[in-house]
C-alpha cells in the first residue's frame, strides 16, 4: 500500500511487495527477502553493510509505456529493466520513478542494486546517531502509462475576501515523439474544472485553475477535514488518465512572534520521531505507524517532526486524517563545515528538498520545513549554504515557513534567515545550568542575532533512560531521572510566552551506527532519549509527558 487511498482508477497499478529475489556481494548464496523491508531483518546481514541486487518479474499484459515508483530505497538504488539500466537514485528518505516505453506484453526482469556503504559518494548517508539500513524499504508501484499522462498535482488554498479559495496546478507530460492534445478535468468539493491542452513531444505542461470554493471546511488540529481532488486526461472523449490526491483548505504564516492556521496562533507539543522499530528498522509498517501515533496522541502530543529526513507518506496521510503538525525536513544532521564540503553535499542536499517538496506539497498536517539540522551554521560557508537551501524552498513553496533546528549556541549567525527560530537544548542533562536562567539567556541572544520578533521553537529537549533501569538515587540514565527533567523542561518551556512549541527528543530510542563515535556515548548501540523504548513500551516519562501535555501550553 503506497498511500491510505487509490490514487488511480484509470491508470492500471500493482504494488510489487512481496517476495523478491536477493543476491549480497560478498555472500555465495541466494536469498529471498520481503519487500518493503531492511535487509538487516535476516539473520546473515544483521549489521551488515554492503551492496545487494533485487530481482523479481513482472508480467505486462498490454504492450505500452510502463512506469515504475520507488518510495524509498536505502540509500543508494541502480535500478534495470531487462537488463537496461533506467534510473539512478540516492537517498533512503524520498520517492522516485522511471519510465520504459514501448514495453511488448510478456514477462520482464527488474533489477535493483542497493548500496548502504558509506564513503564520499554519501555526503548525507553517514556514520550519525541514527542507522541508515540497507534495502527496499518503502513500498514499489508498476503501472501502465497513456503517452499522455498527469505527472503531479499541487493544491494551494487561500482566503480571498473571507472564502475559500485555491491554486490547482496539474503537471501533465508527454512520453511520445509526437505532440499531444488532451482535455484535462480536475473536480474538487463540487466544483468542476476543465481545460484543453497540447502539449509537445516528450515534454510537459503546466495547467492551472484558480477557483473559489463555497462550502468547503477548513483543516484543523481539531477538525481535519479532507478533500478528493480527482483529475482525469480525455483524448476525443475517452479517458486514458487519471491521478487522485486528498486535500485539506488552510493556511500557514508567521506574523510577529506566532504561527497561525487559518488566522488563528496555534501551539505545537510533539515529539521529534525517527523511522525506526525494533523489528522493521526504518520499514516501519502501517500498523506500527498507527501505534505510534496512538501513543503520541495518548500523550496530548498535537505535532511531530521527522528527524531528520522526509518520512513515509503513509504516516504524512495518518497526520492529516488526525490533525496532528508536521515538521518535514530534508536528510541533513549535524555536520561540521568538512561534511559540507562534502563535493556531493550540495546536489543531494538540493535533489532531496526538490523530492520532497514535489511528492509531499499537498500534505495539510505540514506547516513547516526544516533544513540542515545543528549543522555548520556558525561558519560564512555554512551560511551560504543555509540560505541556498531557504531560497530553494521557498521557490517551490511560498505557503509554509521555513526553519532550522541549531546547537551552534551563541555562535549561530545564520538566524536573520528562517521565519522560525529552532534551537535543541538538553539542559539538566549535558550541562547542569539553571533551566530558566539558560533559557532566557538563548532568547536573548536570538533575538540580538537576527531572530528578534520571530516566532521560536524548542526543537529539541530531552534525557536518556535505559527501559527497565530504576534507581531510587534517581541517577542518570534512569527511568527516574528522565521523567524528572522532562518534568522540569517542560514547566519552564511550555510557561514561557515568547515560546511556541516544544518537541521532546525524542518518542523512541532508535538504533545508531557502530561507525564513528556515536557508539561511545550511546549506551546498547541505541539513541536511548525516547519516551518509549524500541518496542514501543513505555518509559515513566510517558506519565510525565501526558501530564504537562494535557495542561501546560498555550499561545
Amino acid at each position: 500500500m503506497k498511500r491510505l487511498f487509490d490514487t488511480h482508477i484509470i491508470r492500471e497499478v500493482k504494488e510489487l511487495d512481496g517476495m523478491w529475489d536477493f543476491r549480497m556481494e560478498g555472500f555465495d548464496k541466494d536469498y529471498q527477502l520481503p519487500v518493503p523491508s531492511v535487509w538487516e531483518q535476516h539473520p546473515d546481514f544483521l549489521a551488515h553493510r554492503g551492496k545487494g541486487t533485487y530481482t523479481r518479474k513482472v508480467y505486462i499484459k498490454n504492450s505500452g509505456n510502463i512506469r515504475l515508483e520507488f518510495k524509498g530505497v536505502s540509500h543508494t538504488a541502480d535500478v534495470y529493466f531487462d537488463g537496461e539500466k533506467i534510473a539512478h537514485h540516492y537517498n533512503a528518505f524520498t520517492p522516485f520513478s522511471a519510465i520504459v516505453k514501448n514495453v511488448s506484453a510478456g514477462e520482464h526482469e527488474i533489477k535493483v542494486e542497493v548500496d548502504n556503504t558509506f564513503g564520499v559518494h554519501s555526503a548525507l548517508h553517514t556514520p550519525n546517531d541514527y542507522y541508515t539500513y540497507g534495502g527496499i524499504t518503502r513500498p514499489v508501484v508498476f503501472e501502465s502509462i497513456s503517452d499522455a499522462w498527469i505527472k503531479n498535482i499541487h493544491f494551494t488554498p487561500y482566503i480571498k475576501d473571507g472564502k475559500w479559495n485555491a491554486k490547482i496546478e496539474l503537471l501533465i507530460a508527454n512520453v511520445s515523439d509526437n505532440p499531444q492534445s488532451v482535455t484535462v478535468k480536475a473536480t474538487l468539493a463540487g466544483k468542476e474544472m476543465v481545460s484543453g491542452v497540447n502539449i509537445g513531444a516528450n515534454d510537459e505542461t503546466l495547467t492551472v485553475f484558480d477557483e473559489e470554493f463555497d462550502g468547503v471546511n477548513a483543516w484543523s488540529h481539531e477538525e481535519p477535514n479532507l478533500y478528493y481532488i480527482n483529475t482525469t486526461l480525455s483524448v476525443d472523449g475517452e479517458e486514458i488518465d487519471d491521478l487522485i490526491d486528498r486535500v485539506g483548505f488552510r493556511t500557514v504564516e508567521v506574523r510577529d512572534t506566532k504561527i497561525y492556521l487559518n488566522g488563528e496562533p496555534f501551539y505545537m507539543k510533539g515529539f521529534n520521531r525517527h523511522e525506526d522499530y525494533a523489528v522493521d528498522g526504518c520499514a516501519v509498517t502501517l500498523q506500527h505507524m498507527v501505534q505510534d501515533l496512538d501513543l503520541m496522541q495518548d500523550m496530548n502530543a498535537n505535532a511531530v517532526r521527522t528527524c531528520h529526513y522526509p518520512n513515509d507518506e503513509r504516516f504524512l496521510d495518518l497526520c492529516d486524517e488526525r490533525g496532528i503538525f508536521v515538521w518535514e525536513e530534508n536528510h541533513a544532521r549535524g555536520f561540521k563545515l568538512e561534511d559540507m564540503q562534502n563535493p556531493n553535499f550540495e546536489q543531494q542536499c538540493e535533489d532531496c528538498i526538490r523530492e520532497m517538496i514535489e511528492n509531499h506539497y499537498n500534505h495539510p498536517s505540514i506547516v513547516i520545513w526544516g533544513i540542515l539540522n545543528e549543522c555548520a551554521a556558525e561558519t560564512d560557508e555554512g551560511r551560504r549554504m543555509y540560505a541556498k537551501q531557504y531560497d530553494q524552498i521557498r521557490s517551490m513553496d511560498q505557503s509554509r515557513p521555513v526553519t532550522s533546528a541549531t546547537c551552534r549556541h551563541f555562535t549561530d549567525i545564520t538566524l536573520d534567515l528562517p521565519d522560525v527560530v529552532s534551537f535543541n537544548m538538553y539542559t539538566k542533562w549535558y550541562k547542569d545550568d539553571d533551566i530558566a536562567d539558560r533559557n532566557n539567556r538563548e532568547i536573548d541572544w536570538i533575538k540580538e542575532s537576527g531572530g528578534d520578533n520571530k516566532p521560536i521553537i524548542v526543537s529539541e529537549l530531552g534525557a536518556a533512560a535505559i527501559y527497565g533501569y530504576r534507581d531510587r538515587s534517581r541517577c542518570k540514565w534512569s527511568e527516574e531521572r528522565q521523567a524528572d527533567l522532562i518534568r522540569e523542561n517542560l514547566e519552564v518551556y511550555m510557561n514561557d510566552y515568547r515560546i511556541c512549541g516544544v518537541f521532546i527528543w525524542q518518542f523512541a530510542d532508535c538504533r545508531v551506527t557502530e561507525e564513528g563515535d556515536w557508539f561511545a556515548t550511546r549506551a546498547r548501540c541505541h539513541n536511548n532519549k525516547g519516551i518509549v523504548d524500541e518496542y514501543r513500551r513505555p518509559k515513566m516519562a510517558y506519565d510525565t509527558v501526558k501530564e504537562l501535555f494535557g495542561r501546560l501550553g498555550g499561545i
